[in-house]
């Protein structure tokens, strides 16, 4: 392999040609040798603004061509395991979009497809990269919050349902609502801090009571592409608590809309040292502990807007780990405990009973 890493990134919609394709531009290891999507206005527009040499739409024919060391899967969530175990097959390195795949079948095909093509396959977990992240995962190394037994997360928004009548909204495409849509976020934060336990058991319900209303106030409901007539059939709201081998203990909130005070994204840990909070609404770190015989509250003075933004961190790491063999932060078996995680909740949500995993 050269000195640069030649990419390709399959799918030109608002991840692809927001996040991914600008973040790439910016490294100096990095080559982008083409872009792809099935419609072909979207994948010569990305080209033009990018300066990217190929165009295609379909992806089969990209994988295909000289030169290429890896792909990067911005497509909607039902496409994202078959296009990675085909790019793995092909002797591509892949990087993916969340959520890993829509089920578990999906999911284990891709890790098996890595696992024998000896190829890396990392998926966007980028808030492990905020630099409050980091703090706090040092300092729970340390050995500072001792043993994490009870934590809880969630993403809740008061109106911001994504492309609604779209893929987002359609479960075929999508697998689900706001669980596997925003839930993969902060269930993995969590469960990297805590050390990426094993889960054992969930039980979870959903509810879906915001169908008829196209009222918004959050940036995100501008995601995707809304249809007028389009499908929605998933969640606009899920609760649950995951059960893990070392007895450990999470609770999870994630509503697309809600009628609550504000949209927010949170985790907190309790440990038997100390405690850690943080919430999206006012962007702060706080530990909480014990220190001279009372109680004390701690503000790490984290910029939590520091360095290149979490999503180009988290792709920079992806291609540290391909071009210099980096220790990768993710792998796929994590990728397969989480949609678990996702698919159980569903499935105790449908049948009212918990489910062992």
């Amino acid at each position: 392999m050269s000195d640069k890493l030649r990419v390709a990134v399959i799918g030109c919609g608002g991840m692809g040609t927001h996040v991914h394709l600008p973040s790439y531009s910016e490294m100096k290891n990095v080559e982008i040798v083409a872009v792809c999507d099935i419609v072909r206005a979207k994948a010569e527009k990305a080209a033009a603004a990018f300066n990217v040499p190929n165009v295609f739409e379909d992806y089969k024919e990209l994988i295909k061509m000289d030169g290429l060391d890896a792909v990067d899967i911005c497509t909607p969530n039902y496409l994202h395991s078959i296009i990675a175990v085909a790019a793995l097959e092909a002797g591509l390195h892949v990087f993916c979009e969340k959520p890993d795949a829509i089920n578990t079948v999906e999911a284990q095909k891709m890790k098996d497809a890595a696992e024998k093509s000896g190829k890396t396959l990392m998926v966007m977990r980028n808030n492990r990269y905020m630099p409050i992240s980091g703090y706090l995962k040092q300092y729970i190394d340390e050995g500072n919050m001792g043993d994490i037994y009870a934590t809880r997360c969630g993403w809740i928004r008061r109106r911001g349902i994504p492309g609604k009548g779209g893929w987002f909204t359609t479960k075929e495409q999508s697998g689900g609502g706001p669980l596997i849509d925003l839930g993969v976020h902060m269930i993995d934060l969590t469960m990297w801090l805590m050390g990426n336990p094993t889960p054992v058991a969930v039980s979870g319900a959903t509810y879906s009571k915001f169908n008829d209303t196209d009222t918004s106030d959050s940036v995100h409901s501008s995601f995707g592409e809304k249809k007028a007539d389009g499908t929605f059939d998933v969640e606009d709201l899920a609760t649950g608590f995951i059960r893990f081998d070392n007895g450990a203990s999470m609770q999870i909130e994630f509503s697309w809309a809600s009628n609550i005070e504000a949209e927010d994204r949170f985790f907190e840990l309790r440990g038997s040292k100390s405690g850690a909070s943080w919430h999206s609404l006012d962007d702060k770190l706080k530990i909480f502990t014990e220190a001279q015989g009372r109680t004390v509250d701690y503000l790490p003075n984290v910029n939590n807007n520091a360095g290149p933004g979490h999503h180009k961190a988290n792709l920079m790491h992806f291609v540290d780990v391909v071009l210099n063999g980096k220790e990768p932060m993710f792998i796929p078996q994590q990728g397969l405990n989480m949609v678990k995680i996702l698919e159980a909740i569903y499935k105790s949500a449908e049948t009212g009973r918990e489910i062992q995993l």
